[in-house]
């Protein structure tokens, strides 16, 4: 039975913890078909065998690229998937992810499920990929035809192996791109990712101006949590796009997620609704927020927030 390819994820020079998740979502499938996991590293970055191995990778291929352009990524990608017979590739549904997904497919002949929250791997050779439509109302079932392509996975739907297991690590050789990356930079906040975090705290309009948004940041620092907001929010230019949740934003998953200030319009929806605890702030009774929320309260953001922030930090530790 052919091998699984995974394509992890730096940032910084550390290994994003979606590629972990990737890892152990891959591990199951190749458990059912007896085959090995292979993880491919086409960034810069630290990766320690036992980590990875515990996450479920069996060996693992660093390219020797300072900074790995998406074309010559994918072709590494893509070569090493059909040197080590894996018909299968996974990856993060990040922006990185679905960029070298669609590439590397293209350059497989293969087909490609895209953000995926589930996977059935009854017939193990050819597994069944979930992916949410229209806005999370609906659900698609996908099958790569042969088997053969690349599936990109949400984060936080998906949990590494935890085994016991120790990764061999092998340097290869990089695929030259057309284009040439002389660096990579990101601006950091300090906070979590939102699309990573455990916890999100969100707000939307009814935080009332970019000045209030200090309530915000004290309630995520109480719980170590991420920053988010809403498309309203964005467009007013009070946050950066890289905190919008949402169809036209980031999509997450986490354990809590605070919406404050937000009416629940479908398009915030579609990107939090895969939360599994969501506490709804909002003075409207009627929003509709609260028919998804696990938790309302109805009341005034500007004087529920630092309450909440007062109750949490008197919290012991």
């Amino acid at each position: 039975m052919s091998n699984i390819l995974v394509i992890l994820e730096s940032r910084d020079g550390a290994l994003r913890p979606v590629s972990l998740e990737t890892l152990g979502a891959a591990r199951q499938l190749a458990d059912a078909r007896g085959s090995q996991v292979l993880a491919v590293a086409t960034e810069q970055g630290t990766y320690d065998a036992a980590a990875l191995g515990a996450a479920g990778a069996d060996k693992v291929l660093v390219a020797d690229a300072t900074a790995h352009s998406a074309d010559g990524a994918a072709a590494t990608t893509a070569r090493v998937a059909k040197e080590q017979n894996c018909n299968l590739v996974m990856a993060a549904s990040t922006v990185r992810g679905r960029d070298l997904g669609a590439r590397v497919a293209a350059l497989m002949g293969g087909g490609l499920a895209a953000d995926c929250i589930a996977m059935d791997f009854a017939d193990a050779a050819s597994p069944t990929f979930t992916r949410p439509v229209y806005a999370g109302k609906a659900e698609l079932k996908v099958r790569l035809a042969n088997g053969v392509g690349v599936a990109t996975l949400r984060g936080n739907f998906f949990a590494p192996a935890g085994r016991s297991s120790e990764a061999a690590v092998e340097n290869i050789a990089a695929e030259a791109g057309k284009a040439h990356v002389s660096g990579i930079s990101a601006q950091s906040s300090g906070r979590p990712d939102v699309a990573e975090a455990n916890r999100v705290v969100a707000g939307g309009r009814g935080l009332g101006s970019a000045d209030n948004w200090h309530m915000l940041e004290s309630l995520a620092d109480a719980l170590g949590a991420g920053l988010g907001a809403s498309r309203a929010v964005v467009d007013a230019g009070w946050r950066p796009h890289s905190e919008q949740v949402g169809q036209t934003g980031k999509t997450v998953a986490p354990e809590l997620y605070f919406a404050c200030g937000i009416s629940g319009a479908i398009q915030h929806l579609a990107g939090m609704r895969g939360s599994k605890v969501i506490v709804a702030i909002n003075k409207d009774a009627d929003a509709p927020i609260f028919q998804h929320a696990t938790f309302g309260i109805v009341g005034d953001v500007h004087e529920v927030l630092p309450a909440l922030t007062e109750a949490l930090a008197a919290v012991p530790s």
